[in-house]
């Protein structure tokens, strides 16, 4: 008789271990997700850390070249304003270095205290220092539908809100507009605040329809030319400067604050 209810026994404990094997399978991809914790800050920082380098070694090159350029126009090889330019070029490269210095000190600090980089104090208001400034960016940001936080994030990363910033590229201006770009848009003057911000801002909001809202693509051809983010496939560039330039800005704008 025992022997009738061996089977069903077996069977039973045959079920029973699947379900213990089915609910190992299930737990185990939760306990390795829950293991891959993310460190945004520390991103923020292999970021800071990388365009910090690429920065310096600008330094290094333009005053390499400008030893030279000062050689070239003490024989009067170049004319004054070739080599002025030049020695503005340097002092831009050298404060974005002091700049990107200065956004690792603050993001080395306690979390409290990171509002200089935008990672927290979400509801503080934005300001450049300057009223007029920040009034064309809303303006500006209003008439082209782009959200006006997103345009003072951008302007930080690329000039540091400096009207006659002018980078070793040929970019020029608070939205550091390359010639073409800027003509693209009507600008002719890129030092004029005011129409660096129409100009930018009509440049992101080009690009931002063109990546359907995707705001990191449309930083990165921002960065590296709409053309760029294309020819890779609509992904962001593997540029180590793009990429570093995209994580900054948006670890700024993913703490938007009011405006």
């Amino acid at each position: 008789m025992a022997l009738r209810y061996i089977p069903a026994c077996l069977s039973r404990i045959a079920t029973l271990l699947a379900f213990v094997v089915i609910g190992l399978l299930a737990i185990s991809p939760v306990s390795a997700q829950t293991t891959t914790t993310q460190d945004p800050k520390g991103d923020l920082k292999t970021s800071l850390t990388s365009l910090s380098a690429l920065y310096t070694r600008e330094v290094e090159r333009l005053e390499k070249q400008q030893l030279q350029s000062k050689e070239l126009y003490q024989d009067g090889l170049i004319s004054r304003i070739e080599f002025e330019n030049g020695e503005k070029a340097l002092a831009d490269a050298r404060a974005k270095v002091d700049q990107v210095a200065k956004d690792i000190a603050a993001a080395n600090q306690p979390v409290a205290q990171e509002d200089s980089l935008g990672l927290v104090g979400a509801d503080r208001p934005w300001s450049t220092g300057n009223s007029r400034v920040d009034g064309l960016i809303r303006y500006y940001a209003g008439k082209y539908g782009v959200d006006p936080y997103l345009v003072y994030c951008t302007m930080s990363q690329e000039s540091g809100f400096s009207s006659s910033a002018t980078s070793s590229k040929g970019a020029q201006g608070l939205m550091q507009l390359m010639p073409d770009t800027a003509a693209r848009y009507g600008v002719t003057n890129p030092y004029d605040v005011a129409q660096s911000i129409m100009g930018g801002t009509r440049y992101l909001k080009d690009l931002l329809a063109m990546f359907n809202g995707r705001v990191d693509l449309a930083l990165a051809g921002y960065n590296a030319g709409e053309g760029a983010v294309m020819k890779y496939g609509y992904t962001i560039p593997p540029y180590s400067e793009t990429r570093s330039y995209v994580k900054l800005i948006l670890a700024r704008y993913s703490k938007k604050q009011t405006s």
